[in-house]
């Protein structure tokens, strides 16, 4: 074996609860053990990394990991950890989702092949063939009603409401698990804390149904220091999908992270060893205004999602709001960093015709743009004179210039007033 699994999670911040007989199970062999993701959406998010991360730690102790996508118990929806019911989807949805989860999951765990090549299964593929009397006959003899109900993810849904649909997700799972145990040889589980009820179900069913035994482990949810829940911004969920957050404000996320969860998240979400974080945080702690822990973060993270390339790609677009950059650095941002670096930042409508029959640069940072650079001419004059002013990263030397200016993206201009102040001026046809 590689090395130690659960003492390697432990270190980490990762363990949450371990059923006794685990970890003696996995430095005994090599042993296969799965995760579940369900294809609720087109794309994973950085909630889903602390399960992915726990496969790729799985894998490099010398274990087999199985990746359970799950186009089945996708149909019916999980209640652990929710508040209200999910809405189902159409099988056609949740097939596009699958394909597109699989993907993503590829560029994390390696599915080559070799005795610990991680296997990618869909339990769609188990499920439908089996019918509801198979179902309840071979499965749902073996658990008890009272067994169930006594599950904290059904308990903290009696009030508001539990569908037979949600309440039978855990037998689904607790198959799942049986199914893997029988078929592929897979001795763990292992999942969110939310899902330690659902997961000891299933050891509970290869137990009763087979006499097997089967093992259980789970990782506690992230939580931010300051109380806001890991994974969320203003827009809602960071995505692993370029198309959903961009490489840029992915980058970004774990740049503004505090210093107290970049301490945290550095060892839950990369690879680095455990004398490396330790001079990180060491090297971080003599000069944290310098951010380096957020900034190994930040690499290490955005290249493993995305690449290195979108990383210096990244690291340039930052420049360019909170450092020195030139027209270059701007004309080189593809249209969907150059909108994402200036999100929030002020955008000024003026008409083609109207830039065109601009007296001067003046009269564009004032009028023309209904005063909201500049009050008046005198003084956007006064500014310009003092060398306060450039539009695409070039300083303005004469205010009486007209303007001629090469747009950004063909429709772009970008105008700077002092050091902070920014204004997306769009050229309208």
């Amino acid at each position: 074996m590689k090395e130690n699994f659960v003492q390697e999670l432990k270190w980490r911040g990762m363990l949450h609860d371990v059923m006794p007989g685990t970890e003696e199970q996995l430095l005994k062999e090599p042993t296969a053990g799965y995760i579940g993701f369900d294809p609720t959406a087109d794309s994973l998010h950085i909630g889903n990394l602390v399960q992915i991360m726990t496969l790729v730690h799985f894998q490099h102790a010398g274990h087999k990991p199985v990746v359970l996508v799950g186009g089945a118990t996708g149909m019916v929806g999980d209640p652990s950890g929710k508040s209200a019911e999910r809405n189902l989807l159409s099988e056609d949805v949740l097939r596009h989702n699958e394909s597109c989860v699989k993907k993503q999951l590829a560029k994390f765990i390696d599915f080559s092949a070799g005795a610990n090549s991680a296997e990618l299964v869909n339990n769609y593929d188990w499920f439908k063939g089996l019918s509801f009397l198979d179902f309840i006959r071979d499965v749902g003899k073996h658990l008890s009603v009272s067994y169930m109900m006594a599950k904290d993810s059904v308990q903290k849904r009696l009030e508001t409401g539990l569908s037979f649909t949600e309440f039978s997700y855990q037998l689904v799972q607790g198959y799942d698990f049986y199914w893997l145990y029988k078929n592929k040889n897979c001795k763990l589980q292992m999942g969110g804390s939310d899902q330690w009820g659902n997961i000891v179900t299933g050891t509970e069913l290869i137990r009763r149904k087979d006499g097997g035994e089967a093992f259980a482990l789970t990782t506690p949810l992230i939580k931010k220091a300051d109380g806001t829940k890991f994974g969320k911004t203003e827009q809602g969920n960071v995505w692993l999908d370029a198309q959903k957050t961009s490489p840029y404000k992915f980058y970004q996320y774990w740049l503004n992270a505090s210093d107290e969860d970049t301490a945290t998240f550095i060892k839950i979400f990369t690879q680095k060893g455990k004398s490396e974080i330790d001079a990180l945080i060491a090297e971080h702690s003599q000069a944290p205004h310098l951010r380096k822990l957020q900034t190994e973060l930040a690499k290490d993270i955005t290249a493993r999602v995305h690449s290195m390339e979108e990383v210096n790609k990244a690291i340039k677009a930052s420049s360019i709001l909170f450092g020195n950059s030139v027209t270059e650095d701007l004309i080189s941002l593809d249209e969907q960093t150059f909108l994402a670096v200036f999100d929030g930042v002020p955008q000024i409508a003026v008409s083609k015709s109207a830039y065109e029959n601009c007296a001067n640069v003046t009269d564009l940072l004032s009028e023309v743009t209904q005063g909201k650079i500049f009050p008046s001419k005198s003084e956007a004059r006064k500014m310009i004179s003092g060398g306060g002013v450039s539009i695409n990263k070039q300083k303005i030397e004469d205010s009486t210039h007209k303007p001629d200016y090469p747009f950004l993206l063909k429709r772009f201009l970008l105008a700077q007033k002092g050091k902070k102040n920014y204004y997306l001026i769009e050229i309208i046809n």
